[in-house]
């Protein structure tokens, strides 16, 4: 299997111990990762061509996972910022 491109790894590089802490500490934090990985498992499905679906539907999923990224950056950025 091959590697999906935009793994929050991927997203922030430099933040791999932030974000394996606040996978662990923080539920909301937990859910955010869990759920920003389905989205892009999903968009790497449908970009990889294993899945078909609308042009519109992949736009929803794209729009999503820019949210999701937006608000996990903007807690690591607070979880660095208080450390």
């Amino acid at each position: 299997m091959s590697h999906t491109p935009h793994e929050l790894a991927d997203e922030f590089p430099q933040d791999g111990e932030v974000l394996h802490k606040l996978k662990m500490d923080n539920k909301h934090f937990a859910k955010l990762a869990n759920s920003y990985h389905e989205v892009n498992r999903e968009i790497h499905r449908i970009e990889s061509e294993i899945e078909n679906t609308s042009d519109e539907y992949a736009e929803t999923l794209k729009k999503q996972r820019l949210a999701l990224v937006d608000e996990i950056g903007a807690m690591i950025a607070k979880a660095k910022a208080a450390a």
